[in-house]
């Protein structure tokens, strides 16, 4: 398939920058004659069809911002939601927000409904499937028409934009750290499909761990489950089948349903098993016992994602820079776990 051609692609071959070539192709009166045929010329040449709906989005502020987010279950989306709706009134922008509900098929059509002039740039989270597939296609489309767009905690290194996540590797490690600290030894990881890139970071920091406390890696205490629907039978056979004294959750939804398996096993929490999951929502806090919990500190996230978009919104700079933040997690301590 012929490879369609951008404005970025135009303001590359011509060495001169995308709001040149854009200007140019309106005929602007700021542009050069000569640079103004120099474009035009390239343009008609290789075919090139503005998107006149990311052109509107450029030229237009709207004051509105979409939002794309996997799911509204897990608390942790719904804290960046929360961080990106307070920043942005302060402001003076409007949020929008969307589910994806975990479907590449609703996220590309989401960002196409959005991408009508009615907002400025895009803040999402990737969904499961976007992932799975690996087509990032709807991402590309929009930051080479110059929309900006921040993504975080689910990212991918295909895109080129500004970027906000924890060390999911880095929190994973130090939670299992404490777990052996504490005389674990048998420490199982229920995670979900590794093409999720946060589930993988958190494996290879649990892996990590036991590596370097010279704790043997056994696949066998690996539990990949489903990112969403688990009916609950693979994980409550793999409790039933197996010795273990010590569980590392890559969410709280998987931390407390495993919880129930293990008490149902007759086992006390924490005497005779510990867990510890990510995300240190409702369900940690309220959860019997208290779920220790990784804090990723969702509206912090989503006031850094905020404030990056609005800084490209308004940013007169032609020569684009990108950047990713990396947040420090925080281990809250509680009674699922001997502290």
């Amino acid at each position: 398939m012929k490879q369609k051609i951008t404005l970025k692609h135009i303001a590359r071959e011509l060495e001169v920058s995308i709001s040149t070539v854009s200007k140019a192709l309106k005929n602007s009166e700021e542009i050069s004659r000569d640079t103004k045929e120099k474009v035009q010329a390239f343009a008609k040449l290789y075919n090139y069809k503005p998107n006149n709906i990311a052109i509107s989005l450029k030229n237009k502020r709207t004051k509105n911002i979409g939002v794309i987010i996997p799911d509204i279950v897990h608390h942790f989306f719904t804290t960046v939601f929360r961080g990106i709706e307070k920043y942005a009134d302060s402001h003076g922008y409007n949020v929008i927000v969307c589910v994806s509900d975990e479907s590449f098929d609703k996220e590309v059509i989401n960002m196409e409904m959005l991408a009508n002039g009615s907002i400025d740039g895009f803040i999402m989270a990737l969904s499961a499937e976007t992932q799975l597939k690996n087509d990032f296609n709807h991402l590309k489309e929009v930051t080479e028409q110059g929309i900006p767009l921040v993504l975080f905690d689910r990212i991918t290194d295909e895109i080129e934009c500004d970027k906000v996540v924890i060390d999911d590797k880095e929190a994973a490690y130090q939670a299992v750290t404490k777990l052996i600290n504490n005389g674990r030894k048998r420490i199982a990881l229920i995670t979900t499909e590794s093409y999720l890139n946060v589930s993988e970071k958190r494996a290879e920091g649990y892996f990590e761990a036991l590596k370097d406390n010279g704790l043997a890696i056994d696949e066998s205490l690996v539990l990949r489950l489903p990112y969403q629907y688990e009916d609950e039978q693979k994980s409550g056979k793999f409790f039933e089948s197996k010795e273990i004294d010590a569980v590392l959750c890559v969410n709280e939804i998987f931390a407390i349903r495993c919880m129930r398996h293990a008490i149902k096993k007759g086992l006390k929490i924490p005497e005779d098993i510990s867990f510890i999951g990510f995300t240190d929502g409702i369900l940690s806090k309220f959860a019997n016992p208290r779920l220790t919990s990784v804090a990723q500190h969702g509206e912090r996230m989503g006031e850094i994602a905020a404030q990056m978009l609005i800084e490209k919104v308004e940013s007169e700079e032609e020569n684009e820079t990108y950047r990713t933040e990396i947040l420090k997690s925080t281990l809250i301590e509680r009674e699922s776990t001997i502290n």
